[in-house]
């Protein structure tokens, strides 16, 4: 399981060795029976672009110009749906990073 500042991942994800690391903002979580999560909480997919608006909103400037969405796709989840999060962030003109796990050698 991995844990980060807004939300907890119990479940599988992706694995890379890429070790780049970004403070998380926000969170999207997408799970495979469709479920979406923003920053642990369930959320329709519709709604996803408001609440990314709405919290950006709420930061200020300097945390503004550090945000970052944090992607978290269970293992399987299309790339087609973590693309549509990536094209949420780019939008808002904020950084999207997706979350994996250590690939074990």
């Amino acid at each position: 399981m991995l844990t980060a500042s807004t939300v907890q991942i119990n479940f599988q994800i992706p694995e890379s060795n890429s070790r780049t690391v970004a403070p998380a903002t926000m969170a999207v979580t997408l799970r495979l029976d469709g479920t979406y999560l923003f920053n642990g909480r369930i959320i329709e997919k519709e709604m996803i672009p408001g609440k990314l608006g709405e919290e950006l909103s709420k930061l200020s400037e300097k945390d503004f110009a550090d945000a970052t969405l944090t992607i978290i796709s269970e293992k399987g989840v299309t790339w087609k749906q973590i693309y549509e999060q990536m094209e949420f962030a780019n939008q808002n003109k904020i950084r999207a990073i997706i979350a994996t796990q250590p690939k074990l050698e």
